[in-house]
């Protein structure tokens, strides 16, 4: 239920870039579970209808009755599409394939740009008393990436430390500026999060160097490194913080939380992890 001793509200965070692979719904699921374990209520909203997020959560495809779909319509209350996972403080709404047909079905919709929006700040929502809402977009600059974009606050940006990493973000950037001028005047880059990345690799620390000096400040400080045990978590359906906490991926993405934190003028809630 909801805490009313908050002080800030809660923030809506769009994980998002149009290029598949590059770590997007693998920071979602552990920025997401990070966030929790500092103690923050965290939701993560699976907007990707390959519903890999929900598969990283231990969410079965059976148990996904009610999905990001229906609570996308108006068809679902937040209690009834919200499920709990196996984090404790981090909930999902999950997805599934239906997703695939919403660009279609939702084209003569009137609101198609404001369905999660709404969806969002149901009255009912507020009860679960959430800090963070991340929604995990699908690899594409569809419609269900500009909904997510006009229910933000801002978006994170994974980018995969590797050759041609950068020309991708200027539609990315567009997309943005376009949502912000007819939609979300207050929408905002919460920063570029390097993924995937190897110290050892000259490649890999040009990507990082060309970044910083294109988009300075924008870069957040933490990099994820490129490590084995963020590729295995999935396939225990954990996040790598569960899966093996000491890992150097574990420990980047706890970085990251309180990076994110920081950055938002706020102190974590319980100790570090």
């Amino acid at each position: 239920m909801s805490d009313t001793t908050r002080s800030k509200p809660c923030r809506i965070i769009a994980v998002a870039n149009q290029k598949g692979g590059v770590g997007k719904t693998t920071t979602t699921i552990n920025l997401g579970a990070s966030l929790a374990k500092l103690g923050y209520r965290t939701l993560l909203v699976d907007l990707d209808p390959q519903g890999n997020a929900s598969t990283g959560l231990g969410i079965s495809p059976a148990s996904r009755e009610v999905t990001t779909y229906e609570f996308l319509l108006g068809d679902a209350r937040p209690m009834d599409a919200i499920q709990p996972t196996d984090v404790d403080n981090l909930e999902i709404v999950p997805a599934t394939t239906d997703l695939s047909s919403a660009d279609i079905e939702l084209m003569n919709n009137e609101k198609r740009s404001f369905l999660l929006f709404d969806a969002l700040r149901q009255p009912l929502l507020d009860d679960f008393g959430f800090d963070y809402i991340l929604i995990d977009c699908p690899p594409s600059l569809n419609l269900l990436t500009v909904n997510a974009m006009v229910a933000s606050d801002s978006v994170l940006v994974p980018l995969q430390s590797e050759f041609f990493a950068l020309e991708g973000l200027s539609q990315l950037m567009l997309t943005i500026r376009d949502v912000r001028q007819v939609a979300n005047p207050k929408l905002r880059i919460e920063g570029v999060v390097l993924t995937m990345y190897d110290a050892r690799n000259n490649l890999s620390q040009q990507v990082e160097q060309d970044a910083r000096d294109n988009l300075q400040d924008l870069v957040f400080k933490t990099v994820i490194p490129r490590n084995v045990r963020v590729s295995e978590a999935p396939s225990f359906a954990m996040p790598v913080i569960e899966y093996e906490p000491t890992s150097k991926g574990s420990i980047a993405y706890r970085a990251l939380a309180k990076e994110l934190v920081s950055r938002q003028g706020a102190e974590t809630s319980v100790g570090a992890v």
